[in-house]
């Protein structure tokens, strides 16, 4: 259904620094990096998209995290949700919700949700039951 995800950054070095710890906990390898437009992106695997960018606004312009946007990260159980919280909150990143049931979604939906280091809303979610 996605092709790609674009999250605006303002500091692109703080912002990488904490992608490039969070993504390897869900398993999702960076694809690129060019500091020089500034971007990065990271692709989940076997298939090459959809793709997680992040980078500087496209217009110039300086960013502004989206109020009621988020972006939701998969993570294939919920030992990986708690450890991308607390990788997140360890790297610069603000907790909007711990690690937990949310049984208002369904049975089992387990997520954290959180702030990066400018202010997007993200989202670490698992849909299986416990192993």
């Amino acid at each position: 259904m996605l092709s790609h995800v674009f999250i605006g950054v303002g500091d692109f070095d703080r912002a990488l620094a904490f992608y490039r710890a969070l993504m390897p906990v869900l398993g999702i390898r960076e694809r690129f990096c060019d500091p020089q437009q500034p971007w990065a992106g990271w692709q989940s695997q076997p298939h090459p998209r959809p793709l997680l960018l992040i980078g500087k606004p496209y217009d110039g312009r300086p960013h502004e995290a989206g109020n009621g946007q988020m972006v939701a990260l998969l993570a294939a159980d919920r030992v990986s949700v708690d450890r991308a919280h607390a990788v997140a909150l360890a790297h610069g990143g603000r907790c909007e919700g711990p690690p937990g049931l949310r049984p208002q979604y369904h049975a089992h939906y387990y997520g954290a949700y959180f702030r990066d280091t400018e202010g997007n809303k993200l989202c670490v979610a698992c849909h299986e039951p416990p192993a």
